[in-house]
């Protein structure tokens, strides 16, 4: 089938792109030649019917996913499903199911049905829950049963997938030359470290990338080519196995380009404040403009159950710089899996660091929306600005709690307000001229 590449590149536009430009605001002719360049993809399987494509790169809103998924600890798929109706709710642009307990199969099938969103997943996480459930180790995994999966999840509707393509025996020399604290945190990374060091050969997604990109291009499903070296301690930023992966990555994403499949490039991690630009330039330098998808990054490692704060400080950051794509964190990241509660707070938390680049970016109407807020606030519009508030309803339930009730009150002032006396000031004053 045609992708979305391959009609840029004839100078045509799709029902995608032209769905994304009217919601966007922008030309379809700029998103054309975004999605032909590869600095734009589109997330959007035919399979997936119902779901709105979903659009990252430059020039676009800063966008944000969240994850959920059952464990063999919690295999509860209705509370799962209910993250999922938060997460849509309060904003998020794409879901990942991540599942890795219970019938992982019946779980997507019903994320796929009822999300209207990008949905994407880890098909590894599949592969090894079905060598476990079956008695085996990651490291008897056969590479077939790994693309079986792949394509398995492709025809389902799956619009975009993690694959480790960068986890090499290369990387894992320089990890082994250059020790970490923390040596590898994401969970498909590691399968693969232990797979290539018991079986004493290199990657096949690495080693086979030729037979993913046919698999890929068969969905127009898009590749996010995962950062399995990404440093899960502040001390581990930008070393070597790091920066050997993303090298990797960028020629992975020029011979995918060629051949009409789509890429995200996938990014850290636990990254201190004054490094986050370099490594969003870095990536963008090596992976040829690609869009750049970051978890977080957390910008200290101290404060667990904070850490939705963490991530928004670094999201924000590597957003203005250029990042493109936002992966929320919960406050229960590093403690357990998170609740209901904690998706939401994740969600408002990632969006508001994406909104407060999207400012800075120069995103058209971000800051508009900023500044209608703010003139509400001045005129005591209470509904109207609780109805452009991120989360209405938590914005709402607290002021609920006002305990004067007056209309004209806000914030913690009281009688004292600010607003208030600047408006009686000015009354005085024309009283005075009058």
């Amino acid at each position: 089938m045609k992708t979305q590449i391959d009609h840029a590149r004839e100078g045509g536009t799709t029902p995608e792109m032209e769905a994304v430009a009217a919601d966007e605001n922008i030309g379809t002719e700029q998103l054309r030649r975004g999605v032909e360049s590869g600095c734009v993809v589109i997330c959007r399987n035919p399979g997936h019917e119902g779901a709105k494509p979903l659009a990252v790169g430059s020039g676009l809103r800063v966008k944000v996913n969240a994850n959920f998924g059952t464990s063999q600890d919690s295999p509860d798929e209705d509370l799962e499903m209910r993250k999922l109706e938060v997460a849509v709710a309060m904003g998020a642009d794409a879901v990942m199911d991540l599942s890795t307990g219970g019938d992982l199969r019946r779980m997507r099938h019903k994320v796929l049905r009822h999300s209207p969103v990008a949905v994407g997943t880890v098909p590894i996480y599949q592969t090894a829950t079905e060598l476990v459930q079956a008695g085996k180790s990651i490291t008897e995994m056969d590479p077939d049963q790994l693309f079986d999966t792949i394509e398995e999840q492709g025809e389902e509707g799956v619009d975009f997938i993690t694959v480790h393509c960068g986890v090499t025996r290369k990387a894992i020399d320089a990890l082994e030359r250059h020790p970490r604290i923390l040596d590898v945190v994401s969970r498909g990374g590691a399968f693969l470290v232990e797979w290539i060091m018991a079986n004493e050969r290199d990657n096949p997604l690495y080693d086979q990338f030729d037979r993913l990109l046919e698999i890929a291009k068969r969905y127009d499903m898009v590749l996010s080519l995962g950062d399995g070296f990404r440093p899960g301690a502040l001390a581990d930023a930008s070393d070597r196995s790091q920066i050997q992966e993303l090298i990797t990555l960028g020629e992975l994403q020029a011979e995918a380009l060629k051949a009409g499949v789509q890429v995200i490039i996938e990014g850290p991690g636990h990254v201190p404040m004054h490094q986050i630009e370099a490594n969003v330039r870095m990536e963008k330098d090596l992976c040829n403009g690609a869009p750049f998808y970051v978890l977080g990054p957390l910008v200290t490692d101290v404060a667990p159950g904070y850490d939705h704060i963490t991530s928004a400080i670094g999201g924000a950051i590597a957003a203005s710089a250029g990042a493109d794509f936002l992966c929320y964190v919960t406050p229960a990241e590093h403690l357990r899996l998170p609740d209901v509660e904690d998706v939401r707070t994740g969600v408002v938390a990632a969006r508001i660091a994406a909104h407060a680049a999207d400012i800075a970016r120069g995103y058209p109407g971000a800051a508009e929306w900023d500044a209608e807020i703010s003139r509400r606030r001045k005129e005591f519009d209470w509904k109207g600005m609780l109805e452009l508030a991120i989360d209405s309803e938590k914005a709402g339930a607290i002021r609920e709690q006002l305990l004067s009730h007056q209309d004209d009150v806000c914030s913690m002032c009281g009688e004292f307000c600010s607003i208030r006396h600047m408006k009686a000031a000015r009354e005085h004053k024309k009283e005075v001229k009058g």
